[in-house]
């Protein structure tokens, strides 16, 4: 990674963004001052409401960080799948007597709108997600010295990184809990993802500019494989989501080591696209026939979830989690950079001296 990018953070540590709650300035702040990268999801949030988040982490650390936006994504969902999907809900928010949100919120996220704040009040490095901004949008944040970061999941995706201008490619495996960042959704490669090292490896062939591994890391010496395999930095979300200062809900924090949550699953039962979480009841019997329909599902659903967490149902919540789950640890965000690096340490020294990882 070139060294201009590699000196905002001492160790090739990333704190993954997550929407919707959960990277709040104070974990991001952690991250930081313990010498990783920590990042703020703009993702479901207002231009205004991402700028006074970018204030409150600038009270907290003087230390470079980061701001994720997600992509507008195109109108191609079917307006009757929606319909459909909705109609099966019904139960659900007659259950949690909440009324399903309205499909039709906006498909933008206020895209254009973050750009403008995120160019007049420039931060150290913006990522993107569910896609690639433009070569002129990249150019405008260059100018201002951000840098520019974009996540793929497959070679091609990464190459449509490298040729819009970005710093860095974030190559998220298919072991990544969240939504994945497939630039196009398309529902019959649903599964098909790669896993992260196999990707690690066809991206570094595919392009020049450094990788960001993302998928399932949840240990230094993971860390330590995903470098070896060709990554600049790591990048960590579910490792993340379990601290002390993560945003995320009690109950989501728990069932990423509750024995009734054994496993995770690409799902749209959520949002319409797919993303990993924690296989729990509403998976279960929602994600079967959830369509192709991002961000019309996310909107229709917001209300069961918020009204399922405030009853304190976890079968209800959208429980992003990946592969690694069970290995989080709950500790202070900062402790656990430090681990991390003590671990990484470890098993870097332990290759030079002809041990296993």
């Amino acid at each position: 990674m070139s060294s201009a990018l590699t000196d905002l953070f001492p160790h090739p540590i990333v704190q993954a963004p997550m929407a919707g709650g959960v990277s709040v300035p104070k974990l991001a702040a952690a991250v930081c001052e313990a010498g990783g990268l920590g990042f703020l999801a703009a993702g479901y949030k207002t231009a205004d409401g991402m700028y006074q988040e970018i204030k409150q982490l600038r009270s907290l650390t003087g230390r470079p960080f980061g701001v994720n936006v997600f992509m507008p994504q195109p109108e191609y969902a079917d307006p009757a799948a929606v319909d459909v999907y909705a109609h099966q809900l019904a139960g659900e928010a007659t259950w949690y007597e909440a009324e399903l949100g309205d499909a039709d919120s906006g498909r933008d996220d206020g895209f254009e709108a973050k750009l403008v704040v995120l160019r007049d009040n420039p931060v150290p490095v913006v990522s993107f997600h569910f896609g690639v901004p433009s070569r002129e949008v990249v150019d405008a944040l260059h100018r201002v010295g951000t840098f520019v970061l974009a996540a793929a999941t497959t070679p091609d995706e990464a190459r449509a990184v490298e040729r819009a201008g970005a710093d860095a490619v974030i190559a998220q495996g298919v072991e990544a809990g969240g939504h994945q960042g497939t630039h196009r959704d398309i529902p019959e490669t649903d599964g098909s993802g790669l896993g992260l090292l196999s990707l690690i490896a066809q991206v570094r062939e595919a392009v020049s500019i450094p990788i960001i591994a993302a998928g399932g890391i949840m240990r230094g010496s993971q860390i330590a494989g995903v470098l070896a395999a060709g990554a600049s930095a790591a990048q960590l979300g579910t490792a993340f989501l379990a601290t002390t200062e993560s945003g995320a809900h009690a109950l989501h924090k728990q069932a990423l080591t509750n024995p009734l949550f054994v496993r995770t699953e690409l799902t749209r039962a959520f949002s319409g696209r797919p993303a990993r979480g924690l296989v729990n009841r509403f998976l279960r019997e929602h994600g079967p026939y959830a369509p192709a329909a991002y961000p019309e599902i996310h909107h229709l659903t917001a209300p069961l979830r918020k009204a399922a967490a405030k009853a304190g149902d976890a079968q209800g919540m959208a429980l992003w989690a990946g592969q690694g789950h069970r290995m989080a640890r709950d500790l202070p965000a900062g402790q656990l950079v430090e681990v991390l690096a003590g671990e990484l340490a470890a098993a870097r020294a332990s290759l030079t001296s002809g041990g296993a990882l």
